[in-house]
């Protein structure tokens, strides 16, 4: 498997994502990811799935430090002094005394982002997250931590697919040497079915899925983390490192999107989102 570069990080391009996944659930499908050769595992502090993802990894043959891990801070544990005690709790039930990546995980206007970045900083330069980023910000907010912080910002994970245009949010973190990591990655599935999706894989001998996963990762500067309770779909998701999509089939499957793309805007939580 490839790597994507994101600032001075070296990050594999196809992650197992967590999200929804009960814990006994997800302790099965990340040792099953584990098992076919994933090396990349994202989890978050409000999915209470944290142990069992530490439960798997530490049950797994593979060498801790073989695996990407990525967590997120829930955005009630912004305040300097909670979020570093969040991070405690997270390792405790990771079983590790590090993640690789570390993210804020929604915009919370309601504590001053330097603060929560200044906090965020602390945990990388005491070893706690190796990297630190960001999830679901908009390019204005981009700019308002960029401008708040020197600490090297290494990723923006938002929502991303064929059915939701994000150039806005992929020419910030071009620009500034980051990476954008995909979740949603088949639009909740949505992508099943797709014409385009379906006479694209044809061509190749794969499925809707894995043309979208292909479509994503083969874009510079993208790394994508499906979720799946299939073990069968965890394995056929990662066998998209064989093909490659031609410029016209890239640009065909990117035209796919639509003004109603967005599949995830918690009230409460979304920002402004980027047009």
């Amino acid at each position: 498997m490839w790597t994507v570069p994101a600032k001075d990080a070296q990050i594999p391009a196809l992650g197992f994502g967590t999200f929804t996944l009960s814990p006994d659930d997800c302790q099965r499908m990340v040792t099953a990811a584990l098992e076919v050769g994933y090396r990349h595992v994202d989890t978050a502090q409000v999915y209470d799935n944290e142990d069992a993802v530490g439960a798997a990894m530490a049950q797994s043959p593979v060498p801790r430090e073989d695996v990407w891990l990525t967590t997120k801070v829930w955005v009630d544990k912004f305040r300097d002094g909670d979020l570093q005690k969040s991070v405690d709790d997270s390792l405790k039930r990771l079983q590790t005394d590090y993640v690789d990546l570390l993210l804020l995980h929604w915009p919370n206007p309601d504590v001053p982002l330097e603060e929560t970045l200044k906090a965020l900083a602390s945990v990388k330069r005491d070893g706690r997250a190796r990297h630190i980023g960001l999830s679901n910000f908009t390019v204005a907010l981009m700019k308002q931590a960029f401008a708040v912080t020197e600490e090297p910002l290494a990723v923006n994970q938002v929502e991303y697919h064929p059915y939701l245009n994000q150039d806005p949010v992929l020419d910030m973190v071009r620009a500034k040497g980051m990476a954008l990591t995909a979740y949603s990655p088949v639009a909740q599935g949505n992508i099943l079915g797709d014409e385009t999706l379906k006479r694209i894989g044809d061509k190749y001998g794969k499925n809707e899925a894995q043309v979208t996963l292909r479509w994503l990762i083969q874009q510079d500067g993208v790394i994508a983390i499906p979720r799946t309770k299939s073990e069968e779909h965890c394995k056929t998701n990662l066998e998209v490192f064989d093909f490659d999509l031609t410029e016209e089939e890239m640009a065909e499957i990117k035209a796919l999107h639509r003004p109603d793309g967005r599949q995830i805007s918690p009230e409460g939580l979304a920002p402004e989102w980027d047009t």
